[in-house]
């Protein structure tokens, strides 16, 4: 994976402990169940677009890729959400997600 980005890094460095405390409940809930890392990203990709986050779309596309993901699954997790979220919602997502495939 690239460099953390720089919002991400600024958090860390003033709110250390607490990013700690994240990134253990993250490990936490994906080693709680059976789907691999990169269903466990899909998946939490797909939440990240139907709350239209668009740094957690960042950040789970980039990891989903690391864990195995082609572009067009990533895509893919993302327009299967139109009918739930609406089309607006999943074209901005896919506007994000293209800023990491194509930044890759």
């Amino acid at each position: 994976m690239k460099k953390l980005p720089a919002h991400y890094s600024k958090i860390r460095e003033r709110h250390g402990k607490l990013i700690e405390a994240v990134e253990a409940l993250g490990q936490a809930a994906k080693g709680a169940g059976p789907l691999e890392a990169m269903t466990a990203e899909l998946v939490q990709l797909a939440a990240a677009v139907a709350i239209r986050s668009e740094g957690s779309v960042h950040s789970h596309t980039r990891r989903a890729l690391s864990h195995g993901a082609t572009p067009e699954q990533v895509r893919h997790a993302a327009v299967l959400l139109t009918s739930v979220v609406g089309f607006p919602a999943v074209a901005a997502a896919l506007a994000w997600i293209d800023d990491v495939i194509e930044d890759a």
